[in-house]
Parts: C-alpha cells; sequence; structure tokens
C-alpha cells in the first residue's frame, strides 16, 4: 500500500488523527518500494504479451524491472516516492470517518460558540442573529486549495475539521443582498445600495482609496456532521484534452472540446446532506446606530439579513459548486424552537438569580413584603378568573384556592401583607359572589379576616 510523507516512528496507524491531517500531511498515496515491487509481480503474473515481457525482465533482477517499466510509454511504474494515482483511490477509507475525538472535538465547538452568542447577545441586549439550517445537498468547499490529488478542502486548525469560513459566509451572503436590491427578484426586502455598505463595508477596486467598515461580523461555521464522516463525490470531466490545453501530435495545434474525450473521474471530499450548520453573526449596533439609525432602531437589521439568507438558501447556496446543486440549505425551524426555548430558560434562571440577589439584600421586614406581594397578585388572578367565569361554585377549584391562601396568609407575620390579605379575602366573599353556603366554612373565613385585621 501506499504509504504518508511522515517519520518512520509516527508509525502508519493514523485513525485518531484529525481529519485535516488524515486528507493532508499523512495521506497515504506515495509510492513504496513495496508497491513498486507488488505492482511488477501483478504484471508478471498476467496472461499477455505484457505479462511475458515482464517475467523476461524479472530473470535480469527486481532493480532491472522496475527501472525499465518506470520508462516505459504505456502506464508507467510510478516512481518512488511520487504520487501513486493508481492506488490513491484506497486512501479516501482513511479519511472520511471521524474519531470518537473529532465527534467530541465537534460538539464541543458547536456548544462553545452557542454559548459565546448568547453571552453576546446578552451583552449587546440581542444583537446576535442566530439562524439552524440543515443542508439538503452536499458541501464542499476549498476544492482550489493546494493538495497532491488536485481536490483541496478547507479545514479549520488547528481542530482539523472542516469548516465554512465566515468570509465565505459574507460574501454569499453580501451577493445575496445584492440580488434584492437590484429588484430584479422581486421584492427587495428592505435592501438598498446604502444598507449593503453600513452592513458589508466597501472597498473600492483598482487602487481605489474609498475604505468603509461594515457593522456585521460573520463567524466561522463548523458543520455537525451527518452520520459522524465526510463523504466523497466524483466528478467527471469529459473533455480534459481542452481543459489542460494538450495539442493535437499531428498538426502542433491546440485540441478543441468534443464529446468524445477520455472521461477522467476526480474524487473530492464533501460534508454530506442532512448535516447541520450554525450561523452566527454579530452586529456592532453603536457603530451601526451612528451610520444607519433605522437600521439599528429595533434591530432592523436582523429583519433584513434574515431575508438575505433565505434568498441564498433557495438561489445561491454556499461553499463550492454552487452551480450543479452543492450547498444548498434550509432553515431547521424545530432547531430554532429548541434555541428560544433554552435562551427563555436561561432568562428565566438569570431573573430568578437576581430577584434572590435582591430579595438576600432586603431587610426580613420587606422580604417577607416582597413574597406576600406575590402570592397576593396570584390569589388576585385566580379571584378575578374564577368571577368572570359565572356563579360561584361553593366546592369549586376556587374555594379550594381561597382555602390554602388563608393557611398561608395566617403564617406571615409582616403587617402590610396581613393586611393585604385580610382585605382580599373580603372582596372574595361577597353575598353576591363568593360567600360560602356552609355556616361553619363562613364563620372559619370571617375568623381569619378579623385575626388578620387585628395584627395590623
Amino acid at each position: 500500500m501506499p504509504t504518508a510523507a511522515a517519520p518512520a516512528y509516527l508509525g502508519r496507524d493514523f485513525k485518531t488523527a484529525s481529519p485535516a491531517l488524515r486528507f493532508g500531511l499523512l495521506l497515504p498515496i506515495w509510492t513504496t518500494r513495496q508497491d513498486q515491487e507488488r505492482e511488477v509481480n501483478r504484471r508478471a503474473e498476467a496472461r499477455s504479451r505484457e505479462g511475458d515481457e515482464v517475467k523476461d525482465l524479472l530473470r535480469r533482477g527486481m532493480d532491472d524491472a522496475i527501472a525499465q517499466l518506470q520508462s516505459a510509454s504505456r502506464h508507467p511504474l510510478p516512481k518512488l516516492w511520487k504520487k501513486n494515482d493508481a492506488d490513491a483511490r484506497e486512501a479516501w477509507k482513511n479519511v472520511c470517518a471521524l474519531s470518537d475525538a473529532d465527534v467530541d472535538r465537534m460538539k464541543s465547538w458547536a456548544r462553545r460558540q452557542s454559548a459565546i452568542a448568547a453571552a453576546a447577545a446578552a451583552a449587546s441586549q440581542g444583537h446576535v442573529l442566530t439562524l439552524d439550517t440543515l443542508s439538503t445537498a452536499p458541501f464542499s468547499t476549498g476544492l482550489g486549495n493546494e493538495h497532491p490529488l488536485e481536490n483541496g478542502f478547507t479545514f479549520l486548525n488547528p481542530y482539523g475539521l472542516p469548516c465554512l469560513p465566515g468570509s465565505g459566509v459574507k460574501g454569499v451572503l453580501r451577493q445575496a443582498a445584492r440580488e434584492l436590491a437590484s429588484g430584479e427578484w422581486g421584492e427587495g426586502h428592505g435592501w438598498t445600495d446604502d444598507n449593503i455598505t453600513h452592513l458589508f463595508g466597501l472597498e473600492t477596486g483598482d487602487g481605489g482609496t474609498i475604505h468603509l467598515r461594515g457593522s456585521l461580523m460573520f463567524w466561522d461555521v463548523l458543520p455537525q456532521l451527518a452520520g459522524n464522516r465526510l463523504q466523497v463525490e466524483v466528478m467527471t470531466p469529459h473533455q480534459s484534452h481542452y481543459y489542460q490545453q494538450r495539442r493535437d501530435p499531428r498538426s502542433g495545434n491546440s485540441t478543441a472540446p468534443h464529446d468524445s474525450g477520455q472521461p477522467n473521474p476526480i474524487k473530492f471530499l464533501t460534508v454530506p446532506a442532512g448535516s447541520r450548520f450554525t450561523f452566527h453573526v454579530l452586529c456592532d449596533v453603536p457603530f451601526l446606530r451612528r451610520k444607519a439609525p433605522e437600521l439599528a432602531h429595533d434591530d432592523h437589521w436582523k429583519k433584513i439579513l434574515e431575508a438575505a439568507f433565505r434568498h441564498a438558501f433557495e438561489w445561491l447556496g454556499f461553499g463550492a459548486k454552487t452551480a450543479v446543486g452543492y450547498g444548498v440549505m434550509m432553515e431547521d425551524p424545530q432547531a430554532r424552537q429548541r434555541r428560544d426555548a433554552d435562551r427563555a430558560a436561561l432568562e428565566a434562571q438569570a431573573a430568578a438569580a437576581e430577584q434572590k440577589a435582591r430579595l438576600e439584600s432586603m431587610s426580613p421586614a420587606d422580604r417577607e413584603w416582597e413574597q406576600a406581594q406575590s402570592t397576593l397578585s396570584q390569589f388576585q388572578v385566580a379571584f378575578a378568573k374564577a368571577k368572570a367565569a359565572g356563579a360561584f361554585k361553593p366546592g369549586g377549584d376556587f374555594n379550594r384556592d381561597r382555602l390554602a391562601f388563608m393557611k398561608t396568609a395566617q403564617s406571615w407575620s409582616e403587617p402590610r401583607g396581613r393586611a393585604a390579605a385580610a382585605q382580599l379575602l373580603e372582596q372574595s366573599a361577597t353575598r353576591d359572589w363568593g360567600r360560602p353556603s356552609n355556616r361553619e366554612r363562613w364563620a372559619e373565613l370571617q375568623a381569619v379576616i378579623a385575626q388578620l385585621k387585628g395584627s395590623t
């Protein structure tokens, strides 16, 4: 098998290395002496004229056979430490699967990024847009990066995991905004050339000197891979003779493109469909408020940016090969609901912690009065709902709520709470509505009201 260009002391088992390392430095595609000998023996076993020729070469020794086959005009033998195209396809099997450590890093990155976005939203009063999406087609990016197989991929170092850079997200969204602002796609959703400049910035080309900073910051996106593995796709150019500018051996002219060219399958890495992409966009609202107050007001920038995202999902795509359907995504509504629920829970926890700290700073009497106000408010709401529902039901839910409220109010020592409870109980038990029909219950209620009043 071909080997990786790595020192021998590292061994040959790189399953625990990151996908970036297994696809880059540790990709086993380089020809070794064992590969050459195995290929020579395989050819010698063939029952053909070529097989007989290789057998004759082997009689003079393996070194002579390898040297002769390396200089052959047809199917030359790969040279030592040269790329082994014949066996490179085996290397893909070592790249796609993520190790347990890779999966942990992938999930930890997503949690940390979400936590940072939530903290930034809290600190800047919600000036962060987060969109959870699902890919409906394979996604690839960085195919033009240098790589021995001539089809690179973008990984985020030092994590070594697939990545959609924030600069790429910004480029797609800027193009989506331009298309919406052009008016050629129907409703512009508030996009204008000025809004594009305020949010994305401006840099004039051709030696221009106008450079304006935008208000938006796009974070890198680390996809959560479906099945915890990458996927191999194949593209098959049928006119490689034209793309590589080969010349006709008879005329010496460049070969024109035609449909009878030799197909050349080329493999490349992708993120499989069904993977989750979470986009985070942070807005410098104080800066935006100085440049375009109407965009900063009520976070209007979020509304028009969401429209640009929807346009990009439907018509543009992200990453490479979008013209043939790669990089298509859709918003995940269930993920948004879960995120909203988590955000509400965090806000409730923060409010509870703030309330607890405020109560601890109060005097005992003020603290009891604060807590009594909450109970009084709850009972008042229950009383209003029961009265609005119709006639009083002596054995109904409100009667049980009132009995529980009576016991709670009797445990209070703070005069303001006891007085308010007595007044509320009197209002809930008049001749027109709420008076218990049982004499003992009515007497008990009157006694409790008198007790609460007498302590004030």
